[in-house]
């Protein structure tokens, strides 16, 4: 801010012009860099997650119900809770939080 007002009291009218558009371009790359792309990455991360998913998944949904996955369609999934193989559920793809893989919970 001290930068901007020195520039614009001892600057011309084109000057002050510049120095209000030099901050805006910093405020637009602030943003950019702090808030879009991050967000960017996370979208990303979900998405190869989605893509791995795989029948015999142990997921997480996003209201915190575990089950295991017994069938991957396009845009749907029948998920599986509980141990009396009883409870099954077609769910969207979105409603997925976590995914963990069979064979990772295997060799634990």
């Amino acid at each position: 801010m001290y930068i901007l007002s020195v520039l614009s009291e001892s600057a011309t009218g084109g000057t002050r012009y510049t120095a209000i558009i030099i901050w805006i371009v910093i405020l637009v790359v602030f943003m950019f860099v702090f808030m879009i792309r991050p967000q960017r990455k996370e979208r990303q991360k979900k998405e190869d997650m989605m893509s791995k998913m795989d029948v015999g998944d142990t997921v997480c949904t996003t209201s915190g119900f575990y089950g295991t996955l017994i069938d991957v369609e396009d845009d749907v999934v029948i998920v599986e809770f509980g141990n009396n193989r009883n409870c099954r559920i077609p769910m969207q793809r979105s409603a997925i939080a976590q995914i963990e893989k069979a064979e990772d919970a295997i060799e634990e």
